[in-house]
Formats: C-alpha cells, structure tokens, sequence
C-alpha cells in the first residue's frame, strides 16, 4: 500500500476520538489482513497508537505527517465545490483549444463519511496532453505545465485539493467526478 493512501485514511480520522482497523479496510477497500500490518506500521512510526480493546487513535505526528487539517467545510460548500469542478472538467473536455483532456477524477476523503464538518476533499485528476505545445520530453516543462493546467480546474475557497491522479485514488471508497457516481468496489 503506498504511503500516501495510508496517509489519506489518517486524515480522515482527523475530528474522530478513535477508529478501528476495519474502518481503515471498509475506507481503503483492502482486506482486515492488510490494513493490521498498515496500523502495525503506523504504530511503529508512532502515527497512531492503541486507545482501547480494538481501537486506535491517531496521533499528533500522524496528523501532521497526513496534512489533516481541522475540518470546517459544510456538506453543502463540498457540494458546491464539486459541482463547480465538474462543471469546468466538462467545458475543459469540449474545448478543443485545451491542451489537456480530463480522462480520470476522483474525488475521495472524510467528506463521503456525511459528516458535518469535513477537510478538504482530496481530488486525483489524471491529465492527457490534447496537441504539444513544446514540452515534448521535457518532464520537468510538461509536469509544470500540468500543474499550471490543475490550477485553472481548481474552484476558489480551498474546499478542493487537486493533485496529479494515482492509481490507488480509484482503489479506496472515493466518488468518480466524470460519471458522478459513488464508487466503493476496486
């Protein structure tokens, strides 16, 4: 499990006083088995520590290793937010002069929990370049020019965290922005 997934989950347990290891595995969508050794892991870096018979809480290195942040955000600003995204993700798609198409988002985080207060919602766009425009083989220019192109997609507010799409986006409970769907199978 790659350490930034790990990661995700602890911020998510940002504002919880303890979560337990299948809701480490229900949130990531991986067996009982693999989320023991990823807390296991966490305890020994001392992310997290026991807090009860079956119960964890996450420290404050785990929060600051994870980026929480204390959650403020409204359902209803998320949905906003969301909304907004997926609005400029489909005018970007029809506009033949971008040189970017989206072809995966995810959005995914504490906000699918119907909490009342939630982080930012983490969002992975994955990117494919539509025409050059002189950063062919330079990936120091094209990421740069990726980065700049993420940013024109980003609503104002910080309610969204968009980075570059991974695939372990899609593999946890998250919610898929190009068919606005729900998704929590692998």
């Amino acid at each position: 499990m790659p350490a930034a997934e790990a990661f995700s989950f602890l911020r998510e347990t940002r504002g919880l006083t303890t979560w337990t290891v299948r809701d480490m595995a229900n949130s990531l969508k991986t067996t009982l088995n693999d989320a023991e050794h990823v807390t296991a892991i966490l305890q020994l870096q001392g992310y997290v520590k026991p807090a009860g018979m079956n119960e964890w809480m996450t420290t404050l290195s785990g929060e600051d290793v994870s980026k929480s942040k204390p959650p403020r955000f409204t359902p209803e600003r998320v949905e906003e937010a969301i909304a907004e995204l997926r609005r400029r993700i489909i005018a970007g798609n029809r506009e033949s002069r971008s040189p970017y198409q989206v072809t995966r988002a995810v959005a995914f985080g504490e906000f699918l929990s119907g909490r009342s207060r939630v982080q930012a919602v983490e969002v992975g766009i994955q990117l494919s370049r539509r025409k050059s425009d002189g950063t062919d083989g330079n990936l120091a220019k094209e990421h740069k020019a990726q980065k700049t192109f993420l940013k024109t997609l980003t609503p104002k507010g910080g309610v969204l965290q968009i980075s570059p799409y991974e695939k372990w986006m899609s593999d946890r409970t998250h919610l898929d922005l190009l068919t606005a769907s729900p998704k929590s199978q692998r």
